[in-house]
């Protein structure tokens, strides 16, 4: 932001110091934004002079259908009739509130809309009540936010300033509303880099959807880019936004850029898709990271489970905790279709750009929906780069970020492939920091890295490139893997101690073997304490086997005088109490030849997708656990016995990891040393 536009948010953000006292700090927004809009609309029209020609006609034409006459009239896509303007709404304080609002009527039904989004009508009596309102509105009449003065793409930085700021005083996340202007920069040179040729194409119409656009920043650098491009190029967008204010911000934004605003639409992408009938050329977003889904948790299982693919989240749906993977899901879902022209070329397609914290690239094992998606995603051929960027570089988060690049029309040297790029070391470091945003990626930075993302195939084949290491390709099914569960054989030896009658004693299971409907809850326990009993001449006799330890048990128990009882049941709570695992025990089975597993000593590898499972086995486990094997499973899903789960996930750091050998033990013992001695003379200083 520069130094003229940081002065003048500072300046609107100084006038909520009159709303001291009467509004909590958290509240201000309500009062500053929808006037900051409504001020800007205000200049426009003053700097257009045409708001006499459209009062005359307003009054001449008798006609009820008269908005889009009126908007024609005023050069505008908006205008106002009420014969008002922040000159005359503020001339005298008795006037001020009813001024106001008649000034409020008189705009089209497109700015009421916005401003109605704001609440704006509970403020203006607030404000009245408080004796607050001609002073507020007499600051902002002195404002000049015409264009002439502060350019749209200037206000849009204002605005997200002002944004930022009353986030930060009611301890909001200022990142669930819009993202540092040069990460868009970055993203958007990323998304549409490859697309120049398309871009300057005569004719081309390229429609771009943000699902959650915020105030449209991403949306306005996307047009800007493709406008630096090709000049006059017809682009139009399309944006929802779940925040209010953001919305209205946004909506007022592609008022005054002359934009269709109903492309932007106020709602839950998650329940409600606003454009559910449309496909897009380029989709981009920066959903907030790790934000739950429950409320939209019953629409969203119910389009998943009743239209599968057809629907949006066909794919699977994550954990409810995480909702990125849904609008990543959302923007697949709303590309548009690869076909061929007459001469077999390729036309149409999508291409998307998404940010998301780290949790999208591994979370969630074989077989949960997180892997389901990325599975899908992958063996589409859909996901073309990720790009590990730095951390502390958004305002409500120092965590890392990657941006995801995805496509159904990756070129032909890119397809089957995943391109890796890390540019975590790409940054310089602010003057001041911002929230969380300590640092910042340069305009040099960004020509960097797109400069690895168009050579990356040529950097990661060159060994001796400056950059080799920043680069890794990897075909798209190196990122699966075979879920095998290896299971070992339960071993036991058999012995009878105090704990084991303890158990026993207390055993619901034999309890329930023993007892007899015609028995009272006294007469069972008196029984199960009987069969405890007998058994406590064998404390401390142990038997290598089951047979061994089943023959010694029944003599002592039938000696007694007491009924050996039995079924499975007994058998198990019996084992369970007596059995102790022993690596030298004896094997148990649960069939003739088909050992019973040990849970304790069940394991879980993943097995590369090309390698086969049981070979793996043989060369990996076998060695070192001689009578493992591979579990077979029932899938609760499919109901079929299965011996693996096919996973996905995008170890990112892994690949770029960079073994450091540890300090030597004589430099961290000589530091040490050297921090105690600081101490004591500190310690020291106080003491005197």
């Amino acid at each position: 932001m520069s130094n003229t536009n940081q002065e003048l948010a500072d300046f609107i953000w100084s006038v909520a110091d009159l709303l001291r006292g009467d509004y909590k700090r958290s509240e201000y927004a309500k009062v500053i934004l929808p006037l900051t809009v409504l001020r800007r609309f205000d200049c426009v029209m003053d700097e257009k002079g045409t708001r006499e020609a459209v009062w005359a006609r307003n009054d001449s034409f008798a006609g009820e259908r008269k908005d889009s006459l009126l908007i024609g009239v005023s050069g505008l896509p908006f205008f106002n009739t009420s014969r008002l303007s922040f000159k005359t709404i503020g001339s005298a304080d008795k006037d001020v509130y009813s001024n106001l609002k008649a000034y409020i009527r008189g705009f089209s039904p497109e700015v009421i809309e916005i401003i109605d989004r704001y609440d704006f009508h509970i403020q203006i009596e607030r404000l009245k009540d408080a004796d607050l309102l001609y002073l507020v509105v007499a600051e902002f009449a002195a404002m000049d936010l015409s264009p002439s003065k502060v350019s749209n793409h200037d206000m849009g930085y204002v605005f997200e300033e002002l944004i930022r700021k009353f986030a930060d005083a009611s301890n909001e996340t200022a990142g669930e509303h819009f993202t540092p202007r040069e990460v868009i920069k970055l993203m958007v040179e990323l998304l549409l880099g490859p697309d120049e040729e398309l871009i300057r194409r005569p004719g081309a119409v390229i429609d771009i959807l943000d699902p959650a656009c915020g105030t449209g920043g991403m949306l306005a650098a996307a047009e800007e880019h493709i406008r630096d491009l090709k000049p006059g190029a017809r682009v139009n967008l399309f944006g929802q936004e779940i925040n209010a204010e953001s919305y209205a911000i946004c909506r007022s934004d592609m008022l005054l850029k002359e934009h269709v605003a109903g492309n932007i639409r106020f709602g839950n992408t998650f329940t409600r898709d606003w454009h559910e009938d449309r496909k897009f050329s380029y989709m981009l977003a920066n959903p907030p990271f790790g934000v739950e889904w429950k409320k939209s948790e019953k629409t969203v299982r119910e389009e998943h489970d009743d239209r599968g693919f057809d629907g949006r989240f066909g794919a699977g749906l994550p954990r409810i905790n995480d909702g990125s993977f849904l609008f990543l899901q959302h923007m697949l879902h709303k590309m548009q279709p690869l076909k061929k022209d007459e001469n077999g070329k390729e036309i149409g397609g999508s291409r998307i750009a998404i940010v998301f914290n780290g949790s999208p690239l591994f979370t969630g094992g074989a077989g949960s929906g997180e892997s389901e998606i990325r599975r899908w995603i992958l063996e589409n051929d859909y996901l073309e780069t990720i790009v590990g960027l730095p951390d502390q570089l958004f305002y409500n988060t120092g965590i890392s970020t990657y941006f995801w690049i995805l496509s159904n029309r990756k070129p032909k040297h890119r397809k089957g492939k995943v391109v890796m790029i890390d540019a975590r070391g790409e940054w310089v470091k602010r003057r001041k920091s911002l929230g969380e945003k300590r640092k910042e990626i340069s305009e040099e930075q960004i020509a960097d890295i797109c400069a690895l993302y168009r050579d990356a195939e040529q950097i990661a084949a060159d060994q001796n490139h400056p950059q080799h290491a920043k680069v890794k390709v990897l075909r798209n099914e190196e990122y699966g893997y075979q879920r095998i569960t290896v299971d070992r054989p339960l071993k036991l030896r058999f012995e009878i101690t105090e704990d084991t009658l303890a158990e026993l004693a207390s055993s619901a299971a034999l309890q329930k073997v023993l007892g007899d409907k015609k028995l009272s809850e006294e007469d069972v326990a008196k029984r199960q304490a009987q069969f405890v009993e007998a058994l406590r001449p064998l404390i401390g006799e142990v038997w290598p086997t089951k047979s061994e330890a089943w023959d010694a048990l029944h003599k002592a128990v039938t000696s007694a005088g007491l009924i050996w009882p039995s079924g499975a049941a007994f058998q198990k709570a019996l084992r369970d109490a007596v059995g102790v695992r022993d690596p030298q025990g004896e094997v148990q089975y649960a069939k003739p030849k088909q050992p019973e597993h040990d849970p304790d000593l069940r394991d879980a590898e993943n097995v590369p997708m090309n390698q086969n499972i049981d070979d793996y086995l043989a060369e990996e486990v076998t060695p070192y656990v001689k009578d493992a094997w591979i579990a077979e499973l029932k899938n609760p899903k499919t109901k079929l016995t299965e011996r693996y789960k096919v996973g996905y996930e995008i170890p990112f750091t892994r690949h770029f990891y960079v073994y450091g050998p540890p300090r030597p033990l004589a430099e961290i013992d000589k530091e040490l040393k050297s921090l105690g001695a600081e101490i004591q003379a500190l310690l020291g200083e106080v003491t005197k």
